[in-house]
Protein backbone atom coordinates (compact mmCIF):
# COMPACT_ATOMS: atom_id res chain seq x y z
CA UNK A 1 0.00 0.00 0.00
CA UNK A 2 2.83 2.41 0.73
CA UNK A 3 4.55 1.66 -2.36
CA UNK A 4 1.20 2.65 -4.31
CA UNK A 5 0.51 5.63 -2.53
CA UNK A 6 4.34 6.83 -3.57
CA UNK A 7 4.29 5.46 -6.52
CA UNK A 8 1.07 7.80 -6.98
CA UNK A 9 2.60 10.73 -5.82
CA UNK A 10 5.48 10.39 -7.84
CA UNK A 11 3.00 10.03 -10.82
CA UNK A 12 1.00 12.86 -9.90
CA UNK A 13 4.77 15.43 -9.35
CA UNK A 14 5.48 14.16 -12.64
CA UNK A 15 2.74 14.87 -14.81
CA UNK A 16 2.36 18.19 -12.86
CA UNK A 17 5.56 19.48 -14.05
CA UNK A 18 5.20 18.40 -18.10
CA UNK A 19 1.69 19.93 -18.23
CA UNK A 20 3.41 23.92 -16.43
CA UNK A 21 3.56 26.05 -19.62
CA UNK A 22 4.70 28.71 -16.55
CA UNK A 23 8.28 30.80 -18.37
CA UNK A 24 10.66 31.09 -16.21
CA UNK A 25 13.43 34.18 -16.45
CA UNK A 26 16.73 33.84 -18.46
CA UNK A 27 18.37 37.24 -18.06
CA UNK A 28 17.06 39.88 -16.39
CA UNK A 29 19.15 43.82 -16.65
CA UNK A 30 18.02 47.30 -15.21
CA UNK A 31 19.40 50.46 -14.29
CA UNK A 32 17.60 53.33 -13.74
CA UNK A 33 18.52 56.96 -12.98
CA UNK A 34 17.58 60.45 -12.97
CA UNK A 35 18.39 60.82 -17.00
CA UNK A 36 17.53 57.60 -18.39
CA UNK A 37 17.16 54.01 -17.98
CA UNK A 38 17.56 50.83 -19.35
CA UNK A 39 16.40 47.35 -19.06
CA UNK A 40 16.65 43.46 -21.02
CA UNK A 41 14.98 40.23 -20.15
CA UNK A 42 14.68 36.73 -21.59
CA UNK A 43 12.59 34.35 -20.74
CA UNK A 44 12.52 30.65 -21.18
CA UNK A 45 9.47 30.43 -23.38
CA UNK A 46 10.84 32.27 -25.77
CA UNK A 47 10.20 36.06 -25.03
CA UNK A 48 12.47 38.87 -24.72
CA UNK A 49 12.35 42.79 -24.46
CA UNK A 50 15.34 45.87 -24.26
CA UNK A 51 15.07 49.30 -24.26
CA UNK A 52 17.12 52.43 -23.55
CA UNK A 53 15.42 56.20 -22.15
CA UNK A 54 16.89 59.00 -22.11
CA UNK A 55 15.69 62.44 -20.82
CA UNK A 56 15.87 65.07 -23.38
CA UNK A 57 15.76 68.98 -22.49
CA UNK A 58 15.74 68.44 -18.80
CA UNK A 59 14.66 71.39 -17.24
CA UNK A 60 12.67 73.09 -20.03
CA UNK A 61 9.07 73.21 -20.99
CA UNK A 62 10.34 70.94 -23.86
CA UNK A 63 11.11 68.00 -21.35
CA UNK A 64 10.61 64.53 -22.59
CA UNK A 65 11.76 61.15 -22.32
CA UNK A 66 12.74 59.41 -25.87
CA UNK A 67 12.91 55.08 -26.03
CA UNK A 68 13.80 52.93 -28.40
CA UNK A 69 13.41 49.45 -27.73
CA UNK A 70 12.51 46.00 -29.02
CA UNK A 71 10.15 42.97 -28.16
CA UNK A 72 9.88 39.26 -29.58
CA UNK A 73 8.05 36.82 -28.51
CA UNK A 74 6.73 33.10 -30.30
CA UNK A 75 3.12 33.18 -31.04
CA UNK A 76 0.62 30.25 -30.97
CA UNK A 77 1.56 30.03 -34.70
CA UNK A 78 5.26 28.94 -33.23
CA UNK A 79 6.75 31.94 -35.28
CA UNK A 80 9.21 34.51 -33.31
CA UNK A 81 7.66 38.05 -33.86
CA UNK A 82 9.89 40.89 -33.32
CA UNK A 83 8.86 44.50 -32.91
CA UNK A 84 11.31 47.79 -32.71
CA UNK A 85 10.29 50.63 -31.49
CA UNK A 86 10.45 54.26 -30.75
CA UNK A 87 8.52 56.43 -28.17
CA UNK A 88 9.12 60.26 -27.99
CA UNK A 89 7.39 63.55 -28.57
CA UNK A 90 6.56 61.96 -31.83
CA UNK A 91 4.46 59.13 -30.42
CA UNK A 92 5.31 55.41 -30.89
CA UNK A 93 6.42 54.24 -33.67
CA UNK A 94 6.26 50.19 -33.77
CA UNK A 95 8.54 48.39 -36.89
CA UNK A 96 7.71 44.53 -37.47
CA UNK A 97 8.27 42.46 -40.69
CA UNK A 98 4.21 41.18 -39.32
CA UNK A 99 3.57 45.23 -39.15
CA UNK A 100 1.27 46.99 -41.60
CA UNK A 101 3.28 49.82 -43.12
CA UNK A 102 1.47 53.31 -43.58
CA UNK A 103 1.80 54.27 -47.29
CA UNK A 104 4.27 57.26 -48.29
CA UNK A 105 2.25 60.73 -48.79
Amino acid sequence: MKFLIVFVALFALAAAGSFSKEAQIERQYSDVGPDGFSYEFKTSDGSSAQSTGQLKNAGTKEEAISVKGAYSFVADDGVTYTVNYIADENGFQPQGAHLPVAPVA
